[in-house]
């Protein structure tokens, strides 16, 4: 499948708002209003993952090549996966959710 394939509009299985795609050369796969996501890969892009469960993010991290990435955990299997945020777009992903989520993974939050 192709990353213009793969680029798509899409409502978001976890809050069912309504996700435009990326126009920044990239794609989406989460949702920039709850930040959630849904199983269907077992590696990056394969679409492989039988489990299709609803993945929401439960940390941030950082990565010096990527930026920033949402740490994203099924809640139907527990796989744990990585993917960018969205920045510099027509809908970036919502700055408060991840400032809150990173706050969450502080000693201090």
């Amino acid at each position: 499948m192709s990353r213009a394939t793969e680029n798509t509009d899409f409502d978001c299985a976890a809050c069912g708002r309504h996700v435009p795609a990326l126009t920044n050369g990239s794609y989406r796969n989460h949702c920039p209003h709850c930040l959630s996501s849904v199983h269907v890969d077992v590696r990056p892009g394969d679409r492989a993952s039988h489990c299709h469960g609803i993945m929401r993010a439960v940390a941030v991290d950082y990565h010096p090549k990527k930026g920033f990435q949402l740490v994203h955990e099924c809640q139907g299997c527990g796989h744990r996966q990585k993917n960018k945020v969205a920045e510099h777009c027509r809908v970036p992903d919502d700055r408060d959710l991840i400032l809150a989520l990173q706050a969450r993974n502080t000693p201090w939050g």
